[in-house]
């Protein structure tokens, strides 16, 4: 009998090997043979995934979106308004390994469509949920009484959407000037001057 592929664990084996290898080659110098090899699967077995450089890009970048999202979606959200959005901002942010490495991939991602116009809708989709995440950040410490009674939610959502991309491109290119304590920081203190209650710690 021929033998019955999995194609969902198959599809699993092969984002688990395009992911050693961007870590291990950085995404730019990450190849099909080498995710093949890494897989242990045939060349031609990949073109189920992709077949050329620029597939495995928008393959790779596609994971590390469900990354996220999954991530975001599992997150046990019990606390108060204010800490359930700092748990929500952290988790993109380069705060430990994991997400350093999203961020260092995004970065490099987002960094490549700008001279390969077809990834950039799949580069801008990601901005927009990026933007979607702060604007419900804010909505939901506003709808709380949260927000201080003067701020222009427009504006406000733009400067938190700036802060955390900054956040995001500062702490991968200069870990040891933002080190993950520091960003931690930086957000509460921005979320403090634009809310009623004490955002830091308890």
């Amino acid at each position: 009998m021929p033998k019955i592929v999995d194609h969902h664990k198959q599809k699993q084996k092969v984002a688990q090997a395009a992911m050693r290898v961007i870590k291990q080659d950085g995404l730019e110098n990450a190849s099909v043979r080498k995710v093949a090899v890494e897989a242990g699967i045939s060349a031609g077995s990949m073109r189920h995934y992709f077949s050329t450089q620029h597939e495995l890009f928008l393959f790779s970048m596609t994971l590390i979106q469900e990354r996220v999202k999954e991530r975001m979606t599992g997150l046990q959200l019990n606390g108060s308004t204010e800490e359930n959005v700092l748990t929500l901002l952290e988790q993109v942010l380069p705060l430990d390994e994991e997400r350093r490495f999203e961020m260092e991939v995004w970065q490099a991602f987002t960094v490549k469509s700008l001279t390969e116009p077809d990834l950039q809708p799949l580069n801008a989709k990601m901005y927009d949920e990026l933007f979607q995440t702060t604007q419900y950040c804010l909505m939901k410490l506003k709808e709380d009484g949260l927000l201080l009674d003067h701020i222009d939610l427009l504006v406000e959502t733009e400067r938190l959407y700036a802060v955390i991309n900054g956040l995001a491109l500062n702490g991968i290119l200069q870990p040891h000037r933002l080190p993950p304590e520091l960003i931690r920081s930086v957000l509460q203190m921005h979320l403090q001057s634009i809310t009623k209650k004490d955002m830091s710690p308890s």
